[in-house]
């Protein structure tokens, strides 16, 4: 059992990851995560994945997945690709330098290792 996001429906295997799914998504950019977050669980952005899952999970849809994790999103009518779930690029502005660099970093690896899975 698990939960789906309640804005893309990804699956999550529990409350903490489902709270940690919908902050990533919205910190990262990705603007349908973040505006569910503000109308729902205002004052998202403060709390901890326990509090911010107790809050969002009643929004979410309990359900029975073969497999609960994020690398099978493809599989369940979400987004197969990093690029495709986050805009490249965005919010990093507002990042000190080393984040930056850690986020320039894993976009990068992200890309050989899909681009590695096509070849």
């Amino acid at each position: 059992m698990g939960y789906a996001c309640p804005v893309c429906e990804i699956p999550q295997q529990d409350e903490t990851h489902l709270a940690n799914h919908l902050a990533f998504a919205a910190m990262l950019g990705n603007e349908d995560h973040e505006g569910w977050l503000d109308e729902h669980v205002p004052g998202w952005g403060e709390m901890d994945p326990e509090t911010l899952g107790e809050r969002a999970v009643p929004f979410a849809s309990e359900e029975e997945f073969e497999t609960v994790f994020e690398d099978t999103a493809h599989d369940h009518g979400g987004p197969g690709r990093l690029e495709d779930a986050v805009p490249p690029q965005r919010g990093r502005q507002t990042m000190g330098g080393e984040a930056s660099e850690i986020l320039a970093e894993a976009e990068a690896m992200t890309r050989e290792m899909y681009e590695s899975e096509e070849e």
